[in-house]
């Protein structure tokens, strides 16, 4: 479809706030990425045969009796000193039987995503005990009421592609209660993808459960899975965790996609130097795909390479570092290079509110990890103090910056020789024209090549003066009350609420969500 212009500046506005079909959309979940290359061939070749090193002589100390027998059915090796050992041969096997191409569905059909090749998506995450307010400049204890509310914002949000949980529900002592409810705050506020996590093996039975009242059956639910289970199934360095390992077993065997999480901090459970944290951060995350494919072979899993930086002078975790960029990156690029499904961490800040470190400190990590073609970057939006906290407005301001890091993912896409514009430039000077603004070909790329942000400033100074020098957390502030009041997400049926909340201990009330 051609647009036409009808005159002037305004014109322009008006065209670019029409409605857009998926086709006019500059960017789309599922970019290619894996331009950056921040290792170089040797480097990545010696990483891989250092992982392989690490797994085969090191192995993993403190693993179940399950993980024991069910790996070494596969081909590992108990070693006398306690280790669980795994030959090349054997991460090999598992690697050629793991999904590549891995899909995350969506609640809704239209926001699957596709993990195949080097495509990228972001997501939320984390594991937030607070709650930044910019609004009343104060940190508060996160709530369910929190974790429903963003989950809201984010299913409004184009660029936030999927949901994990980003905070705990503090309102909630039992651990039992706190999973369920995690569960459910996060499934019943968006259509998309979630991500979430369990503390015990039971609570992944009881959350299974709701999944497949939600789903509608238990094989409606193995059809399309659309929750996937956040595993630290590893506590580096190289060392198992019993629960999790449980955990990890019973999601695996319910048809749950797993990510595989090694969350090492450099300097401290990971080595200082940059490639050995990655080799470590690699040789953490085959080894648990090693038992998720003795458990089940092509079982969905995700490489969860999360290695954090250390501020060696405090040993205090520093996400917003330039280090958590390339390391985040050269993770992404290890996972290109084996064809898995793999995930990675940036976005995140060390500073406490929505500010100049916070935007810079984001901007930095993530787009060097976009264009080095992570599958999903986790914690892409709304964290803040190295983790502690979660910003609700935050999600409205980051989604900016998401569709901005995805546009320099894309890239230069067209090859064409239409694309070089020669024609366009030969009329233009030839014909004494002087600009290209009322060129047809300016106003049919206007929507295509360009993407615009939804509350980031571009106003002249005088502008911004007549419309009474506005604060753009002051215009985040105002769109999350206005989704507050008026999204709450129906997918799920009053029925089906209602059997939920028969079953299990329900936190939040349903006119908290938006039920009679």
């Amino acid at each position: 479809m051609t647009r036409r212009k009808s005159g002037g500046r305004e014109a322009r506005i008006a065209l670019r706030s029409a409605p857009l079909t998926e086709e006019e959309k500059p960017v789309k979940p599922g970019e290619i990425g894996g331009r950056y290359k921040p290792l170089s061939e040797v480097q990545v070749q010696a990483i891989e045969v250092n992982v392989y090193r690490i797994l085969e002589e090191i192995g993993f100390a403190d693993a179940t009796p399950h993980c024991i027998e069910t790996c070494v059915a596969f081909g590992a090796v108990m070693g006398d000193d306690g280790r669980l050992r795994m030959p090349k041969e054997v991460v090999k096997k598992a690697m050629d039987l793991a999904q590549h191409s891995l899909t995350l569905h969506g609640q809704s059909p239209k926001y699957d995503l596709d993990l195949s090749s080097s495509k990228v998506h972001f997501s939320t995450a984390g594991a937030a005990v607070m709650i930044a307010d910019p609004e009343n400049n104060e940190y508060r204890e996160s709530l369910s009421q929190d974790l429903y509310d963003m989950a809201r914002i984010a299913d409004k949000c184009e660029h936030i592609h999927m949901f994990q949980r980003t905070c705990v529900l503090r309102d909630i002592v039992d651990p039992r209660a706190m999973d369920q409810n995690t569960v459910y705050c996060a499934v019943m506020g968006t259509q998309k993808h979630i991500g979430v996590s369990f503390t015990e093996s039971p609570h992944v039975t009881d959350g299974l459960e709701m999944l497949h009242i939600i789903a509608g059956s238990e094989d409606k639910w193995r059809q399309r899975p659309f929750v996937s289970m956040s595993n630290c199934f590893v506590v580096p360095p190289m060392k198992f965790a019993e629960e999790s390992l449980e955990c990890l077993r019973v999601g695996v065997e319910g048809g749950m996609p797993i990510l595989l999480l090694s969350a090492a901090q450099a300097g401290a459970t990971a080595p200082a130097l940059l490639p050995g944290v990655v080799s470590q951060a690699w040789a953490e995350c085959l080894g648990g795909l090693v038992y998720v494919n003795a458990i089940e072979p092509g079982a969905p899993a995700i490489l969860g390479t999360w290695p954090f930086v250390s501020d060696l002078r405090t040993g205090s975790m520093c996400g917003g570092s330039p280090e958590q960029g390339l390391i985040s990156a050269a993770c992404a690029q290890m996972g290109n290079y084996f064809d898995l499904p793999t995930g990675a961490p940036a976005g995140m800040t060390d500073a406490k509110f929505p500010d100049f470190q916070a935007g810079s400190e984001r901007a930095l990590t993530h787009v060097v990890t976009a264009i080095a073609g992570a599958n999903i970057i986790y914690e892409s939006a709304g964290m803040y103090a190295s983790l502690l906290g979660t910003c609700p407005e935050s999600l409205l301001l980051d989604n900016d910056l998401l569709g901005a890091s995805l546009r320099m993912t894309k890239g230069f896409s067209d090859e064409s020789e239409e694309s070089l514009c020669f024609d366009i430039i030969k009329d233009v000077c030839l014909n004494n024209k002087g600009h290209y603004l009322g060129s047809e070909q300016t106003i049919n790329v206007m929507q295509s090549e360009y993407i615009y942000p939804e509350l980031s400033d571009r106003d002249s100074p005088n502008d911004w003066k007549d419309k009474g020098n506005p604060i753009i957390l002051d215009a985040a502030i105002s769109r999350k009350k206005e989704i507050l009041a008026t999204h709450f997400p129906n997918h799920i049926s009053d029925s089906t609420d209602e059997e939920l909340r028969k079953k299990f201990k329900i936190q939040l009330s349903r006119k908290a969500i938006g039920r009679n």
